[in-house]
């Protein structure tokens, strides 16, 4: 099979394209032929090394934390799926930048109808990200106010959409490029970040969903009402702030979880969700990571196994 495969931390220029031989699904696992394959920041965050001291990965290894494909083979005690089911999940933190991957199907979820498998390769790790931090971390609940920061990133795009689902009051942080695109997804306000302080524009917000951390994430404290929380999934918010202003900060990391990507199929299927994709070959993959260090644009970035 083909996969990227990382021989030393770095840049992007370090990844190798190169066959391998085919992963072999263990006990409560299944093989996935890889039809996307999502782009994350926490790949190059991986690559770079700057996470070895968190997340120990021998070398060599294969990037990717999510990806989309069809069942090709499963393994002992596998009873979820069978071969040709078509799946979606957010596999490991590594290994889905390949043709093949292997996933525990606890972590898998039957892909929604309504997306092509590129679209589903996008989805699993920054729509889980953005539903247990509105679901499980802030309890969202109908006509709160809710500030998003980067709204227009792949969490950030999907924590919009699933805000608004939950009823939700949404002001979105973003350039002005993106501010249709957030409008389109249902953003109630969108903010030029570059252009006017967000505190100036923002006040007695219940929850801000901070996905950029360090002074936009101190900043947001000014915006809470007291009682209103801060949720982090990039950075620890700080606790002295917190106190200052009478909030909770919450500090999280996703969890893979396949009984929620099953509901959150479901509203891509009922046309409560939709993601934006650019697609690359897999032969692409430095130039898909190195677009995703940019921060430039909006939506996810999927590689293509079969290009």
């Amino acid at each position: 099979m083909k996969a990227i495969r990382v021989y030393e931390y770095g840049n992007p220029e370090v990844l190798q394209l190169e066959e391998v031989a085919d992963p072999v699904a263990g006990a409560g696992e299944v093989l996935i032929e890889v039809a996307g394959a999502g782009v994350n920041p926490i790949d190059w965050k991986v690559l770079s090394g700057a996470m070895k001291a968190f997340i120990p990965l021998p070398l060599t290894f294969t990037p990717g934390v999510e990806v989309s494909g069809k069942v090709i083979a499963t393994g002992p005690g596998v009873n979820e799926f069978k071969l040709g089911d078509e799946v979606f999940g957010f596999i490991n933190i590594v290994g889905g930048y390949a043709s093949k991957a292997v996933a525990p199907v606890a972590k898998l979820a039957h892909k929604p109808q309504s997306l092509n498998a590129l679209e589903a390769g996008a989805v699993p790790a920054t729509a889980l990200t953005a539903w247990q931090a509105l679901t499980e971390h802030a309890g969202v609940q109908r006509r709160q106010k809710v500030l998003i920061h980067a709204a227009a990133g792949g969490v950030g795009s999907m924590a919009v959409q699933i805000a608004k689902y939950l009823g939700a009051e949404v002001i979105a942080t973003a350039s002005a490029g993106n501010h249709a695109y957030l409008k389109q997804l249902g953003a109630d306000h969108v903010i030029d970040y570059t252009a006017q302080a967000f505190e100036e524009r923002a006040s007695e917000v219940d929850v801000v969903l901070d996905l950029v951390g360090g002074d936009t994430q101190n900043r947001s404290f000014r915006v809470l009402k007291r009682g209103g929380l801060l949720v982090s999934p990039v950075s620890a918010p700080s606790m002295t702030l917190a106190n200052d202003y009478g909030v909770t900060p919450i500090n999280f990391a996703t969890r893979s979880d396949g009984a929620q990507l099953a509901l959150i199929a479901e509203l891509f299927d009922r046309g409560h969700l939709s993601v934006d994709v650019e697609v690359f070959a897999l032969s692409e993959a430095q130039r898909a990571l190195e677009k995703s260090l940019s921060r430039r644009g909006h939506g996810r970035l999927v590689l293509d196994p079969t290009k």
